[in-house]
């Protein structure tokens, strides 16, 4: 992807990309944040990050979960299988609660700041 935007750049310049990367540097990036969904939870149970965040889960247990959006504030998953992964980004600040509709007691929460 960088590549890409770099080469875009390149020729909207005619070929100088000093100008594109430093434009690329000042664009926010966020890494990952990951959670492992094992022995019936979820850890973190709380997660903070800041507003355009990808959060990544993983099943590690045996048995199926999902990531479902209490109140519908993002995207809820399909039901994961034993190392599956589900991952959305946050782009707004506030704080989002969520639950594995199978295991209703699994609960956790995203703080987006």
């Amino acid at each position: 992807m960088k590549r890409l935007f770099l080469a875009a750049c390149a020729l909207a310049l005619g070929g100088t990309t000093v100008s594109c990367m430093a434009a690329d540097a000042a664009m926010p990036q966020h890494k990952p944040y990951a959670i492992t969904i094992q022995n019936f939870a979820f850890s973190p149970k709380t997660l903070t990050v800041p507003a355009g965040t990808r959060v990544v889960w993983t099943n590690r247990d045996e048995e199926p979960h999902t990531v479902t959006s209490a109140g519908n504030l993002f995207t809820s998953s399909k039901a994961l299988d034993s190392d599956e992964v589900y991952a959305t980004t946050f782009t707004k600040p506030g704080t989002y609660a969520y639950y594995c509709s199978i295991h209703p007691m699994m609960v956790g929460t995203i703080i987006v700041q």
